[in-house]
């Protein structure tokens, strides 16, 4: 059975520093599957957690992407989603009933990991929220990092890193 993470513990992965050593879209090497084009890394957050950032775009829709932030708990390979910032290409409707004043909705989105869904035997990342912070793929990488807590060193030193 897989262990249920609590709100709080969501919140602290998430607001984890995750450090890179580089600007975040050099580490994605997109690779062709059936139907869209994916390209995956992991970090190691400064807590020693493991998480992995998952990017897939249609090679048909420039607007059906999804960016995602999963955390593997140690001495397992389990992948569990805490975030996904996910594109204009599908309705949306949040399964429990408590959400329902939420709408179904059509527009770019953000799934967060919530506690309570687990605890319903849905996914993890089920509820999800419509979203006005990002309007394309590249802004939704920018959303990520800005809100999953990625430290990236300035371009100048990403510059300095490439020339040494």
């Amino acid at each position: 059975m897989t262990e249920i993470l609590s709100d709080s513990h969501i919140e602290e992965l998430i607001t984890e520093v995750k450090s890179l050593d580089v600007n975040i879209r050099s580490k994605l090497s997109f690779k062709n599957k059936k139907a869209h084009q994916e390209a995956s890394f992991t970090v190691r957050g400064k807590q020693e957690n493991d998480f992995c950032v998952i990017v897939r775009k249609s090679q048909i829709k420039p607007l059906n992407f999804s960016v995602i932030l999963g955390y593997q708990p140690e001495k397992t390979n389990m992948l569990r989603l805490l975030r996904r910032y996910n594109g204009k290409s599908h309705q949306h409707r949040n399964k429990l009933p408590e959400d329902a004043s939420l709408e179904p909705f059509y527009d770019f989105h953000i799934h967060y990991a919530t506690e309570r869904y687990q605890q319903e035997g849905l996914k993890i990342e089920g509820y999800a929220e419509p979203t006005d912070k990002y309007f394309d793929l590249d802004t939704a990488i920018d959303c990520l990092v800005e809100q999953c807590n990625f430290e990236v060193p300035p371009a100048s030193q990403i510059n300095l890193l490439r020339n040494t």
